[in-house]
């Protein structure tokens, strides 16, 4: 026997280790990142609407404190201008000659103004301006700078019939704050051109302008009325988007060249802007993204010790298992070593039956090896008994023809014929036309025997005459009828025909003492047949026709005491090629 090594393809292997921790990477990464995506859009809208909702509630109230303290402002400056007893007593300041009468006014006016500014803490700076006179500030609550000009202050707007400036630097003395200022007309008697003046309080907008109220870094640009102007609050910023905060209108959020813009419009008619930068503003989000990652990479660290833990785990029986199977070669009797693991000991138990029934399987190799050798003898014996019966009647009828004995001669040679086809190496299957043949010499034999006491007669039809049939169908039939009751001037009659055109009609019918229910079950036993000598049974015929046949096949028994019997077989047409031999 020769044997065929097994060739091992590497690439059609994977290791296992290699497989474990694939899978429980994708089994603990696929999870997290599933969960970490959904977090991820969850949480980013969460937060920028958060963020974004926090920035524009702030820049809200930003712009309702200005519009407050501008409301504030206007209420002021109408006290300053349209107080009847105020305008009288400036009307009367201009008019005076007299320095006694001028000062005693200018005290009363001084006294309101302070009483005005009390009243108002949000007001800062506040003069009476008159331009185009040697001193322009006639009173004053604080010191102004000598350089003080209206006319170089940057306008804002117009609002209730009163000119706002700013933010701009405050005109007093020794400051530099940011403050918002207010220029409204004083109508007086004479032709004098007189202005209230009024500007914020030093510290209101740093107290508007609060980044503290964000809690991250915001730059404000405010946009004048007339929308041509933009003033930067804290910070400097692009031109571009300094220049899209005042053109563009309408839109409470966008995004620009990197920054957030949020929007407040006034009904003053002036703009407040709050820009803050991508960065800044994705802060919050960036920090809870990079939490995320840290967490991937603490789960990644712990799914590569799980599946090197589990590998060591899994390793060591794999091993034993590997270490059984190579000793199984070199003693087949050794029991197995167990692995302390339930499922590899479950593996290994089965292992152990599979070599136990191995060992039992080699015992019965060995002894069909042994039983094969003696059937070889026995067969062989087989065929040398029929070739050495061959060849004694060759050697008889050699002896007949010589001396002359032409019955011995007929008698011998009809044996040979029924012997060649009853123990010769042809198909089982046979046509009918070879099956009459041997029934022919098998009946001339029974004939001599019995000094011709009965008759025997075939007829076939031409056409049925290829059909395939079992060997032996009908010898056993033909032979029931010589041994059951044949008598003086018996006859059995074998008729073939065909039935309906695609099925055969076999018959053999005999008239001789018949049979009883009993004597036609033991006909079909097989116990029967073995006392017939060259006969085979008459169950041997049912067997055959149900084995080639089955369901197709209809076989009838027709006799009664003194009547004869009659054997009636239908089976389909079929040629030797159709059956399975």
């Amino acid at each position: 026997m020769i044997k065929i090594p097994f060739v091992h393809s590497a690439s059609a292997t994977t290791s296992l280790r290699r497989t474990l921790v694939i899978y429980l990477l994708i089994g603990t990464l696929l999870p997290l990142l599933l969960v970490g995506v959904l977090s991820y859009t969850s949480i980013y809208s969460i937060l920028t609407g958060k963020i974004g909702n926090g920035i524009l509630a702030s820049l809200r109230q930003e712009g309702s404190s200005l519009e407050n303290t501008i409301e504030n402002m206007d209420f002021a400056s109408k006290q300053f201008a349209l107080d009847g007893q105020i305008v009288e007593e400036m009307s009367a300041f201009l008019q005076a000659k007299q320095i006694y009468r001028k000062s005693q006014i200018m005290n009363s006016i001084n006294e309101k103004i302070n009483l005005v500014n009390f009243t108002n803490p949000y007001i800062g700076l506040t003069a009476y301006i008159m331009p185009g006179s040697e001193d322009p500030v006639l009173f004053t609550n604080m010191s102004t700078r000598r350089d003080f000009d209206i006319g170089r202050l940057p306008a804002f707007m117009r609002y209730n019939g009163a000119d706002y400036y700013g933010p701009h630097s405050t005109m007093y003395a020794v400051g530099d704050n940011l403050v918002f200022s207010e220029r409204r007309i004083v109508r007086v008697d004479g032709t004098h051109r007189l202005y209230i003046y009024l500007e914020t309080n030093y510290s209101q907008l740093s107290r508007i302008f609060n980044q503290e109220a964000y809690g991250m870094q915001v730059n404000h640009l405010l946009v004048n009325q007339q929308g041509d102007q933009t003033y930067e609050i804290d910070g400097r910023l692009p031109a571009g988007i300094t220049r899209a905060a005042g053109e563009r209108s309408g839109i409470v959020h966008e995004q620009l060249d990197g920054y957030h813009l949020f929007r407040y419009e006034s009904p003053q008619g002036w703009k407040l802007v709050a820009v803050v930068k991508k960065s800044v503003f994705n802060s919050e989000i960036n920090s809870w993204l990079y939490t995320m990652l840290l967490l991937s990479l603490l789960t990644l660290l712990l799914a590569g010790v799980l599946a090197y833990l589990i590998w060591r785990r899994v390793y060591g029986p794999l091993r034993k298992l590997n270490l059984e199977i190579i000793r199984m070669a070199e003693n087949v009797t050794t029991p197995v070593s167990f692995t302390r693991v339930e499922e590899f000991d479950f593996v290994l138990s089965n292992f152990q039956q599979m070599k136990e029934q191995v060992n039992e399987l080699i015992v019965a190799v060995a002894r069909n090896e042994k039983q094969k050798s003696q059937f070889e003898i026995e067969k062989l014996l087989s065929q040398i008994n029929p070739h050495f019966l061959h060849n004694t009647l060759n050697t008889v009828q050699w002896l007949a023809r010589l001396n002359g004995q032409k019955e011995i001669d007929k008698l011998v040679t009809l044996l040979v014929k029924v012997l060649h086809y009853n123990l010769g190496k042809q198909s089982i299957i046979v046509t009918i036309s070879e099956e009459i043949e041997a029934i022919r010499n098998y009946m001339e034999l029974q004939r001599i025997r019995y000094d011709y006491e009965f008759e025997f007669l075939v007829q076939a039809e031409e056409e049925v005459l290829a059909a395939a049939v079992p060997r032996f169908l009908l010898q056993p039939l033909v032979e029931n009828s010589i041994y059951h009751g044949l008598s003086d001037q018996g006859k059995v009659e074998v008729l073939i025909t065909a039935d309906g055109g695609n099925r055969v009609l076999l018959v053999v019918r005999d008239n001789g003492a018949g049979m009883d229910p009993a004597s036609l079950a033991e006909l079909l036993s097989d116990d029967n047949a073995k006392q017939r000598g060259l006969g085979i049974g008459f169950a041997y015929v049912t067997r055959m026709l149900r084995t080639y046949y089955g369901e197709q096949m209809t076989l009838q028994i027709h006799s009664l005491p003194g009547e004869g019997t009659t054997v009636s077989i239908i089976i389909p047409f079929k040629s030797k090629e159709e059956f399975d031999d």
